[in-house]
């Protein structure tokens, strides 16, 4: 009998996290390790860690991801997103024992008009991107053969993300305005949580990959779903308006990339899984969220 495979989830506690905890399949034993069981800014600490559990796998889910506040808060960024990752590429390469770091759209600066492939030129526009950027720098440094996958427009069930600020703001207001000229795809966390658990059966798998959902949308698109499949499951009761703007009228710290479509062709080919549309699985979860509420 083959014995299962011991991953231990850094970040569990996020949105990722919990939903990686959650999809582990039953070959795996799974170790899920919080903010609050491992700084991975304490390179002690973390090799302390992969000592004490001895993982055949890591996966990265841990990340400081308050794009505007890192503009202010550069250090902390650069501890949790950058020193981190190396820090656990290090212990992981000292152990034995694979990577797999979870990394993000930002690191583009948005001037592309098509989707962009993995090897396709960094240029991040803020601090958040570029401790990022630094992250996946700092694990192919020390461990090459490490899975890094890119993502973006992150949303699920749990924490906070857009999907529940925009269903909290829509029962609350009769208006909504929602920029409409920064261009993505929205992922949800379970697709992306499942591709990682096939990642980690594909020991072969080495280098830079992205992942999100299929399709291509802007944030005032992804409102207006979020408004129309919400209300047909009975989640809102009355009618918003949904106004789009351009970002010039929305102003923020950091500065987005205007478009920041993946291209996932080499994932979905590799992973040998085909993408599902984000509309498609905004209804899943939405379907979720509205069982979790009426229990």
């Amino acid at each position: 009998m083959q014995q299962p495979q011991k991953v231990v989830v850094v970040g569990a506690g996020g949105q990722l996290g919990r939903e990686l905890v959650n999809t582990a399949g039953t070959g795996v034993t799974c170790v899920p390790l919080h903010r609050s069981d491992l700084d991975v800014s304490d390179g002690a600490a973390v090799a302390g860690a992969l000592a004490r559990e001895q993982p055949h796998l890591v996966i990265n889910a841990s990340a400081y991801t308050a794009v505007d506040r890192a503009e202010s808060e550069s250090d902390l960024a650069y501890r949790v997103n950058a020193e981190g990752p190396g820090h656990l590429a290090l212990a992981c390469r000292e152990r034995g024992a694979r990577l797999i770091h979870v990394s993000t759209d930002f690191v583009f600066d948005g001037s592309a008009s098509r989707p962009y492939p993995p090897d396709a030129v960094t240029a991040p526009l803020g601090e958040y991107g570029r401790s990022k950027r630094a992250g996946e720098l700092a694990v192919q440094a020390v461990l090459p053969d490490a899975f890094i996958v890119r993502t973006g427009w992150v949303y699920s069930g749990f924490g906070a993300n857009f999907v529940k600020t925009m269903l909290r703001l829509m029962a609350e207001r009769e208006e909504l305005a929602v920029v409409a000229d920064q261009i993505g795809t929205p992922t949800w966390a379970r697709g992306l949580a499942r591709a990682l658990w096939r990642a980690a059966e594909r020991p072969g798998l080495a280098g830079i990959y992205h992942w999100s959902d299929a399709g291509v949308c802007s944030w005032y698109d992804f409102a207006v779903a979020i408004f129309e499949e919400a209300s047909a499951l009975g989640m809102l009761s009355r009618p918003v308006k949904i106004r789009p703007i351009p970002a010039s009228e929305y102003p923020t710290p950091a500065q987005r990339p205007a478009y920041s479509v993946l291209d996932k062709a080499g994932s979905w080919r590799d992973l040998e899984m085909e993408g599902v549309h984000w509309r498609q699985q905004l209804r899943a979860m939405l379907g979720e969220l509205k069982e979790m509420e009426d229990v």
